[in-house]
């Protein structure tokens, strides 16, 4: 079993990335299988800070191959401007980046849908969208009369493709803007703009699922990398208020065509505390001083977006079910350092919930804003951990809360990052 996946087992941003840069040095490959440009994901290296969305974190990693899987959602003018701006950062080892011909492209009719359509549920609540066409392209993809693949761009048959989902298209948005100005999509300027897309992504572009299958049957070492988290998976996450792929472990097999078989080592990435972006119930939600400290100090605004995260402490609950879902052997837990200051810690380790106190993560939203979260308090620290390179450097009450949560997820601690730079990271078990 080759196959290593990093998975974030909150509502995202779980700082996924820098432990993926981190286990790429152990690597052979590395995949992005799930998900679009709404994943953000920031890697430290030295003095430099590197900003992805598309592109695997392992990108930063002379040697290594990057694949993007038939399971994501591909916004080809994102790829190229992420590839630029690294070139012009003097990252130029771009052989190695394989994107698969089976993965569904976002074209501009799924960003004029994803801004026409009301985001909010029946009762006026918003679902948090980017707004990046991707939710529109994964419903094409699913419903496969107006779904373009990278391959698809390649064939003699494309223009006429685009020829015929614009006209549906104009007539959709016709339908859903209707009383409101509005420019139509012009067939062939879309066609042309995406004919220099293609040209530009030519090189990459392979049918990475048989990549994939000859990489683990010859031995390779893959990397699995997660985007958002396995609470907003559509399938079993907070549902509607999730995104539109599997982003819990159930998704890698599905995204990368890589049978469960080959996946050896699952790491759940949580962080110290907990934060959210978007509509939604949020148990642990501190809107007050609390959730503001927690905010300012750990920077808590969107790496895409730049929309302000919801803040509130540890979920346990939560994340116990995620790692349940997704099978992981081991957890990290990262912005450790953001707690240091706090005088007293607080973990949800369970619901009051119709009466009864559970430790059950509930499968409806309505039943999830019922519950009332059980604390459990600890001391805090007031150390400056940032410099720690052992546990046995961290005070005794920052190992006292760790020790604690691996107890309450039911999964060991393998890693701890105490910093934002890939030498801030203590870990604990050998992976």
């Amino acid at each position: 079993m080759s196959g290593t996946c990093v998975i974030g087992l909150q509502w995202g941003d779980e700082a996924k990335g820098k432990i993926v840069d981190l286990l790429t040095l152990k690597h052979d490959v590395v995949v992005r299988y799930q998900g679009g440009a709404n994943a953000g994901h920031t890697v430290v290296l030295g003095e430099e800070t590197y900003k992805l969305s598309l592109l695997p974190s392992g990108v930063l990693t002379p040697g290594v191959t990057c694949v993007i899987a038939g399971g994501v959602v591909l916004n080809p003018a994102k790829v190229i401007e992420e590839l630029n701006e690294l070139k012009k950062r003097d990252v130029e080892d771009f052989d190695n980046l394989k994107i698969s011909d089976r993965a569904h492209v976002i074209f501009p009719w799924h960003f004029a849908e994803d801004g026409a359509m009301n985001q909010s549920t029946s009762d006026g609540e918003n679902i948090g969208t980017t707004g990046r066409g991707i939710g529109p392209c994964y419903r094409d993809k699913v419903g496969r009369s107006y779904a373009i693949r990278l391959g698809d761009m390649y064939r003699d048959s494309f223009r006429n493709q685009v020829e015929h989902i614009v006209k549906v298209k104009n007539r959709v948005l016709a339908a859903m803007l209707a009383g409101q100005p509005w420019e139509p999509l012009v067939a062939r300027d879309i066609h042309a703009q995406y004919a220099v897309f293609a040209e530009r992504l030519r090189p990459y572009m392979a049918d990475t699922t048989e990549y994939l299958l000859d990489a683990v049957e010859s031995g390779k070492r893959l990397l699995f990398e997660g985007a958002q988290g396995a609470l907003l998976d559509v399938d079993h996450g907070t549902y509607p208020f999730v995104t539109s792929s599997n982003s819990s472990g159930v998704g890698i097999a599905n995204g990368s065509g890589v049978p469960g078989r080959h996946l050896g080592k699952v790491i759940g990435v949580v962080k110290a505390y907990t934060t959210r972006v978007g509509g939604g119930p949020f148990p642990t939600e501190q809107d007050n001083e609390a959730g503001q400290r927690l905010r300012d100090q750990g920077n808590e605004y969107g790496t895409v977006t730049g929309r302000p995260r919801r803040c509130g402490w540890l979920d346990t609950v939560a994340v116990r079910y995620s790692a349940r879902l997704s099978g992981v052997h081991g957890i990290c837990v990262s912005l450790l350092d953001v707690l240091s200051g706090i005088e007293e810690l607080k973990i949800c380790t369970a619901y009051e919930w119709a009466g009864r106190i559970s430790r059950q993560f509930p499968s409806h939203v309505d039943d999830l804003r019922q519950v009332q979260p059980i604390y459990e308090t600890m001391p805090g620290w007031q150390e400056d951990i940032t410099g720690a390179q052992s546990i046995e450097e961290l005070p005794q009450a920052t190992r006292n809360y760790l020790d604690r949560v691996s107890e309450l997820v039911g999964v060991p601690v393998e890693l701890v990052s105490v910093g934002p730079d890939r030498r801030q990271t203590i870990q604990v078990d050998a992976l």
